[in-house]
């Protein structure tokens, strides 16, 4: 905390500690495992609406494609959640015919399709 004036400002991580608990605590791990989680969903979403965009296709487009109403692209596109094989079904139709999944150095990389 640092005092500015008759002003207290917090940093992000004194912040988080109060709300969350420290690093390490059940309850932070799982606030920022989620954090990550949305993070990684938001991405995964931009990278379908710019294939998308990059084809000129609209999401109605792209919706029906795949068999799904434009409001189901507009939530994958969002980073609401998806499954593998919803994400195996929009790619696809977007011409990407193959995909992988890094599971790190004990597993290594499998093919999603």
């Amino acid at each position: 905390m640092e005092q500015v004036g008759k002003f207290k400002l917090y940093s992000s991580e004194e912040v988080l500690d109060k709300h969350f608990g420290k690093v390490g605590t059940p309850r932070r791990d799982e606030f920022e495992r989620s954090v990550a989680e949305s993070v990684h969903a938001y991405e995964l979403g931009e990278a379908i609406k710019k294939a998308r965009l990059q084809q000129n296709l609209t999401q109605e487009q792209l919706g029906q494609r795949i068999g799904v109403q434009r409001a189901q692209i507009s939530r994958l596109e969002k980073g609401y959640s998806i499954s593998i094989p919803t994400m195996s079904r929009v790619f696809q139709a977007l011409g990407v015919t193959t995909a992988t999944l890094d599971l790190g150095d004990a597993i290594g990389k499998v093919a999603l399709w």
